[in-house]
């Protein structure tokens, strides 16, 4: 077992008896999501649904920003101006870190060189979901990772969790950083954890995600993977894909090809 791992498993374990036994004595709240609709009680929650994300590398442009320019700003997410504070909900890093336990031996340049885009992978067995002693965080039927801000207490064990580094923490006040609101998404305050929830949002009006939405190179592809005719699920059956740390057993959603196909 690689260290990477080991430290991994042992936050996770640590977390997990904590947020059991606080949980138990908070167990009849129901958890919501931002607009207060229950996992099971969801509106537009078709049965069948499984949410996925495919994100080809070989389109996506190395100094193209407008995914998250367009996550960003339809979700209120501050901008406080440093590292240290930063919130992202979809962003770009280097292959290394996105892929840390790939192999790095002899890279391609192409890989080394370009930028790889991050966001939640809304496992299909979720660590950050199981270690929530508040529910504030929660799967939805359709297998979207959510959160109810309302119910998050700042404990950041979601975050200690979540192996792929896809939460970030209010540390400020985050409506002072806001230039513009869009009514649409709730606004969050102090102390609270955010990350990307697939825009449940827009999806459940029938709408596709903003980052797809606003890509011109048609780099995503947001689909149910339990639909077998639907488009995500043909970019998996043509081209080679990869998730992230797939041996820790999450099961993301999120899927990667790095070289061209013809689909």
């Amino acid at each position: 077992m690689n260290k990477s791992r080991r430290n991994f498993l042992v936050q996770l374990g640590s977390a997990a008896l904590f947020g059991a036994g606080t949980a138990a004595g908070i167990h009849s709240l129901t958890a919501t999501s931002a607009f207060g609709a229950t996992p099971t009680g969801s509106p537009g929650i078709p049965k069948g649904t499984r949410w996925g994300m495919f994100v080809d590398m070989a389109r996506c442009e190395a100094g193209c920003s407008d995914c998250i320019t367009a996550c960003h700003t339809k979700h209120n997410v501050p901008d406080f101006g440093n590292p240290k504070d930063e919130i992202k909900w979809i962003w770009k890093d280097s292959y290394a870190k996105v892929f840390p336990t790939g192999s790095q031996q002899f890279l391609a340049q192409q890989l080394a060189d370009k930028p790889v885009l991050s966001l939640c992978n809304h496992c299909a067995n979720p660590p950050c979901v199981k270690v929530c002693p508040t529910q504030a965080t929660f799967k939805r039927a359709d297998g979207i990772v959510e959160m109810d801000f309302h119910r998050c207490i700042g404990c950041r064990f979601c975050m200690a969790a979540c192996p792929y580094g896809s939460r970030s923490f209010n540390w400020r006040n985050p409506r002072e950083f806001l230039k513009q609101v869009d009514a649409e998404y709730p606004t969050r305050e102090i102390g609270v954890v955010e990350k990307c929830n697939f825009c449940s949002e827009r999806i459940g009006t029938g709408r596709q995600p903003a980052c797809v939405e606003t890509c011109k190179t048609q780099a995503l592809v947001f689909g149910n993977l339990y639909d077998k005719n639907s488009e995500i699920r043909e970019k998996l059956r043509t081209r080679v894909t990869f998730q992230r740390k797939p041996e820790l057993g999450t099961e993301p959603s999120v899927f990667y090809a790095f070289e061209a196909g013809h689909v």
